[in-house]
């Protein structure tokens, strides 16, 4: 009898630790997916705004430029390490991205308010 309830146990552990690698698993793929669509929704507002800088400014003063270089810079880290990161390094990567994106919807905004026509 006491056989039979340590294989028990020892089922029980098993399939405990099964589900917990599974769910751990699980957390880390939906942190990278998240990761990967900030950092595709970024790279589409900064195609945005470098069009819209452009046509402002020319291509001579384009702020857009160096953050599209950051943003390849977080792509490749992710191909590199993405994989074997921790929750807590890809959070930060995609606030990170998330703050890109406000700072270049702010450029955005102020080129909006300089192109809009003064009301007197």
């Amino acid at each position: 009898m006491a056989t039979v309830l340590a294989l028990l146990l020892a089922a029980a552990f098993v399939v405990a630790l099964v589900l917990l690698l599974r769910q751990r698993s699980g957390r880390r793929q939906r942190a990278l997916a998240q990761v990967l669509d900030a950092a595709d929704a970024l790279e589409e507002r900064l195609r945005t705004a470098r069009a819209e800088i452009e046509a402002v400014a020319g291509n001579d003063d384009n702020p857009v430029r160096d953050a599209l270089q950051e943003m390849l810079r977080q792509r490749l880290w992710l191909q590199q390490h993405g994989h074997d990161a921790s929750l807590e390094q890809l959070a930060s990567v995609r606030d990170s991205i998330d703050a890109g994106r406000r700072r270049i919807d702010q450029q955005l905004l102020q080129i909006e308010r300089a192109r809009a026509p003064v009301v007197h």
